[in-house]
């Protein structure tokens, strides 16, 4: 059994770099989602984000979990915005796939903002899952074959996502 997250939040490499080796992840690929040109390309990708296609396995993460480390490796309080990287290409972006992840979503945004981690109110967007155009080759794993290349996302040190009261 397995579940499908698309997830956007800059520069697909480093998000593919640190989700895949979350606890029941199964598969990651990285791409083009939530734009406007079809068979989109890295040469012409329009208004699409480069995001990470997720495979889990349900019993071992929950969507909530991916969230929640999500919203730990990047910033989301930046519109069209990572690090060095700016444009759509580079949006927050949270692709459900029904209304169950849709309502998570809200709701994890709901906590990162009452939380006070991020020093901003939270431009994620929440839309549905559209085509996904699968990224040249040499995007896939990218980090793995090009070690020491350039990422601007990375885990932070005790940042845990608490639950909001009431």
């Amino acid at each position: 059994m397995s579940e499908r997250a698309v997830l956007a939040g800059g520069c697909f490499w480093g998000m593919e770099d640190l989700i895949r080796k979350m606890d029941g992840v199964l598969a990651t690929r990285v791409g083009y989602t939530g734009g406007d040109v079809p068979n989109a390309t890295y040469k012409d990708h329009g208004t699409h984000a480069e995001a990470i296609e997720i495979t889990f396995d349900p019993a071992k993460t929950s969507f909530r979990k991916l969230l929640e480390f999500f919203f730990q490796i990047h910033d989301p309080t930046t519109v069209n915005r990572q690090g060095n990287d700016i444009g759509t290409s580079y949006r927050s972006a949270i692709f459900y796939v029904d209304d169950t992840q849709k309502e998570m979503a809200i709701d994890t945004i709901k906590d990162v903002e009452a939380s006070g981690l991020w020093p901003g109110k939270v431009v994620t967007e929440v839309t549905p899952v559209s085509d996904f155009w699968e990224a040249e080759e040499y995007h896939q794993d990218y980090l793995e074959k090009n070690k020491g290349g350039y990422t601007c996302h990375f885990a932070r040190p005790d940042w845990v996502l608490p639950k909001r009261a009431g």
